[in-house]
């Protein structure tokens, strides 16, 4: 399904309701006041690239764990209130989540954070709601359809096209490369004039073997790593991005992060039995 173009109003009684996946951390830092509780949290910039379309963002806590109070409510009765879903980047995904051991122990991943997103995401794919997964989003979207990861891109060798590095710890946000878009493909469609585009690169993994059902939707103009994927065969839309979306905004030169989350809050309201319209002049 492809969005519109230029920007949305969803009028309805209420606004789209976009649920964002927790970023976990397990232990934090004794100087941020919590003495080492665990905490949940979202990047602001994931929040605004929803809320600037006119939805809300509700950040979903992660469901159970062993100090969680008895009686936590199942990912059902959370995505039964939910109109879509976008998974946050962060800590890799574990490999024993795809059938993998750690080649080193500080990629032994998140596997905590691998079950509550992949439970949310399976009952996304349930009630046929849309999802968008940022970065590890992309990479556990693809775990969940049966595909693997590359657990680190630079131990790959191949001297015909080699990888080059896709993160820096100095530049973060501000590291770029430009990416291929599928011909044809429903990316492709929402960009109709740029075959190239130039976005953020933050990660050191990537898609290894493809999940079942899904398509490549874009690669790395450089070395040609999976940076999009999507459901097909599908009319519910399930998209992974490598990039981040939310990051665009604040740099010149990089892809329109717009008609992606467009798109989604158009399928979003289609499927909520919404009517979007299009925004006054």
């Amino acid at each position: 399904m492809t969005a519109p173009n230029g920007r949305l109003n969803f009028s309805s009684s209420r606004p789209l309701r976009i649920g964002l996946s927790a970023r976990v951390m397990h232990r934090s830092p004794l100087g941020l006041g919590f003495r080492g509780k665990p905490l949940q949290y979202l990047e602001s910039s994931m929040a605004y690239w929803i809320m600037e379309h006119g939805a809300l963002a509700l950040m979903v806590p992660v469901l159970g764990s062993h100090d969680a109070p008895m009686g936590a409510r199942p990912a059902s009765d959370y995505i039964d209130q939910l109109d879509g879903l976008v998974l946050q980047g962060g800590a890799d995904v574990a490999p024993q989540t795809y059938g993998d051991e750690p080649i080193r122990p500080e990629w032994a991943g998140d596997p905590v954070r691998d079950q509550y997103e992949l439970s949310l995401l399976r009952e996304c794919l349930r009630q046929q709601k849309p999802v968008i997964g940022v970065c590890r989003g992309a990479q556990l979207l693809n775990v969940c359809f049966g595909g693997t990861l590359f657990q680190d891109l630079m131990m790959l060798r191949d001297p015909v096209l080699p990888t080059h590095p896709h993160v820096d710890d100095v530049l973060y946000d501000e590291l770029q490369h430009d990416v291929t878009f599928t011909p044809g493909s429903t990316l492709a469609s929402l960009y109709p004039a740029t075959p190239q585009a130039r976005v953020t690169s933050v990660h050191h993994q990537a898609v290894d073997r493809l999940g079942q059902e899904l398509e490549i939707e874009a690669v790395s103009s450089l070395d040609g790593v999976v940076e999009a994927i999507r459901w097909k065969n599908s009319e519910t839309l399930v998209r992974g991005l490598q990039w981040h979306p939310e990051f665009h905004g604040r740099q010149a030169g990089l892809l329109d992060s717009a008609p992606v989350m467009l798109e989604l809050l158009h399928a979003a309201a289609e499927r909520a039995g919404m009517t979007p319209r299009a925004a006054a002049a």
